[in-house]
């Protein structure tokens, strides 16, 4: 199976493969899988292809916008990280677009800034992961959203770039609920971040900071 997955001309990528652990640390760390993402979960491996496209990449940095000016206007403490990679030795590995350490969440010590994979028995679950869907969200509904549930991240974006819409879930007890006000980011409300998706469509990045920093102010 490792050869069929590692070799370039037969790679399978954005589906879920049955692996075992040792076999998803050999196609993930193989030189010619770089421009993918990895995540594991219970047995089964996923390899994706990085998103490309200006979609994906505007709300992406939107979104980061989103998050540090509400901790700058609210007083605090973040710790954001740009797919970075998060696992626990032989039973998950994730790879999101986004996640943050909120508040007392935040490790101490960081993170060391290399290569290295962030073992979450070492520097904890991030508070906050989000993932940009520029396509299809079944995945980010489900096997994902599973992984995270799983992991006990407390909370879990998903971003619909087509839709200009955002779910969200709070988790907690290896379940989760589909909430519309942030809970780690206190009365952050999602139709606030989704307008901000509409007005990023047609104005530049200091307007809509301009306009963000005047209704988190208000909130």
């Amino acid at each position: 199976m490792v050869t069929m997955l590692t070799d370039r001309s037969t790679v399978v990528t954005d589906t879920w493969v049955k692996a075992t652990w040792e076999e998803f640390l050999l196609v993930s760390e193989h030189s010619e899988l770089e421009k993918t993402r990895c995540y594991y979960d219970s047995g089964f491996m996923r390899i994706e292809a990085l998103p490309i496209g200006s979609g994906h990449g505007q709300d992406h940095s939107l979104i980061a916008q989103v998050v540090n000016l509400y901790g700058i206007v609210n007083h605090l403490r973040l710790k954001g990280f740009t797919n970075g990679s998060f696992c626990r030795q032989g039973e998950y590995e994730c790879q999101p677009d986004m996640a943050f350490y909120i508040g007392d969440d935040i490790p101490n010590p960081m993170p060391p800034k290399t290569t290295a994979i962030g073992d979450v028995d070492l520097y904890g679950v991030p508070t906050l992961i989000i993932e940009v869907a520029s396509t299809s969200l079944n995945d980010d509904l489900g096997r994902k959203r599973l992984l995270y549930e799983r992991l006990n991240v407390r909370e879990y974006w998903i971003v619909d770039v087509l839709g200009m819409t955002i779910l969200a879930f709070e988790m907690s007890d290896f379940g989760s609920r589909q909430i519309q006000v942030s809970q780690v980011l206190p009365g952050l409300e999602m139709t606030i971040i989704e307008e901000a998706l509409r007005r990023n469509q047609t104005k530049d990045d200091m307007e809509v900071s301009q306009w963000l920093m005047q209704v988190l102010r208000q909130e």
